[in-house]
């Protein structure tokens, strides 16, 4: 019998075959399209005109980089360096291709934001193009670039009558993509309704996402690059320096009192204790004692700008547990009216010149938030509201409180809304509170013993200072101690010294105690004291 022939290959052999082929095919032409690629590139590499022109740099310290002390300018400035090549660190908003030819970037330095164009010429490459349109979003970059004015304004920066045209980019410092919080985000106001915590996503309209508080919070090294923030301790700042400044030709000198307490000096429950090597020991909720103690040891007048701790857990738009404190205490001659006079007019002097030096800082948190100006009284003077007039005010309004009753927050808010109705101003004092809520070291009122020469000062209704004359003598203090609900013990760890030293004389005095975040939450009109912190703490928060 013949021998068959080799046998033909199966379909599914045949199938297997064919595959096998084009897919040796496919990666044949797609390493030649590599190759091609590769040798593309190198020959635009090759041709790059821009090639030293753009990049990213090595890290800053990481090796022998030879200085080249080109100044670096301002945008502050840039008006005087028109037609001017100019160099400038700042950060990208926004980076975008327009063609292979174009690029927009939306660069900012501080406050300020620029147009910047790239555009490919004879001596700048698209290479360069696509590399500077391709920028993450905050990447920090070093610009030169030539100041030129444009013909119409540029509404998407706040420099608008001039855009740069850049000659060189490179970056220092890449941002990572994707960011946890866009500081575009960052900019929109929170809810001005409750602790403004929850996020709200973007609506059908189109409206873009509203971040909450939280969020914020969580992530708040990108949250502080936003402009209304950056505004916000721009303006802290400046209440600082005010205070300082304003006091300083008061003749008071600037002291730094202990933070860590051997004991709850000022009596009651609010107060963080903190182990101190093999004992307990007390952050201060106030520099109350030293400031009276440095008045007895000769001291006329004293201020403070420094950190207090109160341990209460209130989880409020106006409550953190620690905040830095504005403090002041003095001899008077005669009357504690001297000591409110010298806080009027330490106040007006602060918002006079938040007015005439923070005025574009102020202005731009205010119009994020839409608050009303703040509004001083026209004659210059401050009302002095006697409390039991301002109770008065109240009960005609419709509220029901008795005489020596204190005020719930939302009474002092409608107390405000009655004050600027009447007087025409949002910053108001209260005086000759009742005794019973007042601290034991403050005098009582020669007019009524169930009242005190005692005050508290107000913005937009709400509670900033809270102040009065102190009791110099030592067998009243003592009195007033036992006497006080609930008692404080004279002779205690932490009352002992600071009663002791008014047994050696020692003059009349006043003072009071600001927190810098309400002057600063009230001044701007935010919905939440916590924005006010750099890294707040309250009840919940103790990160970052």
């Amino acid at each position: 019998m013949a021998d068959a022939g080799p046998a033909e290959p199966s379909k599914n052999a045949l199938k297997k075959a064919a595959k096998d082929k084009e897919k040796a095919e496919k990666k044949a032409a797609a390493k030649a399209r590599e190759l091609a690629e590769r040798q593309k590139k190198e020959t635009d590499d090759a041709n790059d005109v821009s090639v030293d022109s753009y990049g990213e740099l090595p890290l800053c310290g990481s090796t022998d980089f030879k200085p080249t002390n080109i100044p670096r300018e301002s945008l502050a400035s840039i008006a005087e360096h028109e037609d001017k090549t100019i160099v400038f660190r700042s950060w990208v908003v926004n980076a975008r291709v327009q063609s292979a030819k174009l690029a927009f970037l939306n660069l900012r330095q501080g406050l300020h934001t620029v147009q910047a164009v790239v555009a490919a010429s004879e001596t700048l490459s698209k290479q360069m193009v696509k590399f500077c349109g391709n920028i993450s979003t905050e990447s920090t970059i070093v610009v030169h670039g030539l100041v030129k004015k444009t013909k119409e304004p540029i509404n998407s920066a706040t420099i608008k009558d001039y855009e740069i045209h850049i000659q060189k980019l490179f970056i220092e410092a890449k941002a990572e993509v994707p960011l946890p919080l866009q500081v575009e985000d960052a900019e929109r106001p929170i809810p001005s309704e409750g602790l403004g915590d929850e996020d709200e996503k973007a609506t059908e309209g189109g409206e873009k996402p509203i971040v909450g508080l939280n969020t914020r919070l969580n992530n708040r090294t990108l949250d502080l690059r936003a402009k209304t923030n950056q505004a916000i301790f721009v303006v802290k700042s400046g209440v600082c320096a005010l205070f300082q400044e304003f006091l300083s030709q008061k003749g008071f000198i600037l002291i730094q009192t202990p933070k860590i307490l051997g004991a709850a000096s000022e009596g009651g429950a609010n107060v963080f204790e903190v182990k101190y090597f093999d004992r307990p020991a007390f952050l201060a909720q106030s520099p109350q004692f030293y400031k009276q103690m440095l008045i007895a040891s000769r001291f006329q007048r004293v201020m403070e700008i420094g950190p207090v701790f109160r341990a209460e857990n209130s989880n409020t738009a106006r409550h953190l547990t620690e905040f830095t404190g504005l403090d002041m205490e003095m001899e008077f001659q005669e009357n504690y009216h001297e000591v409110m006079g010298m806080l009027e007019d330490l106040m007006l002097f602060i918002f006079k010149e938040l007015n005439a030096r923070y005025k574009k800082e102020t202005d731009l948190v205010r119009s994020a938030y839409h608050v009303e100006e703040f509004k001083l009284p026209e004659s210059g003077k401050v009302p002095r509201i006697p409390f039991k007039e301002g109770i008065k005010m109240l009960r005609e309004a419709g509220e029901e409180l008795g005489d020596y009753d204190d005020l719930s927050t939302p009474q002092e808010k409608h107390l405000g809304r009655l004050v600027l109705e009447k007087y025409g101003t949002d910053f108001y004092v209260l005086d000759q509170f009742p005794l019973a809520i007042r601290p034991f070291y403050t005098m009582p009122s020669p007019a009524d013993p169930l009242l005190s020469n005692s005050y508290d000062m107000f913005m937009r209704g709400q509670e900033i200072l809270s102040g009065a004359q102190r009791i110099h003598d030592s067998k009243l203090l003592d009195k007033r101690m036992r006497e006080h609900d609930p008692p404080v013990d004279p002779e205690g760890a932490g009352t002992k010294d600071y009663v002791q030293s008014f047994k050696y004389g020692c003059p009349p005095h006043g003072g009071g105690g600001f927190g810098l975040e309400r002057i600063v939450q009230f001044w701007l009109g935010l919905p939440n004291i916590r924005m006010t912190s750099l890294f707040p703490r309250d009840p919940i928060r103790l990160m970052p």
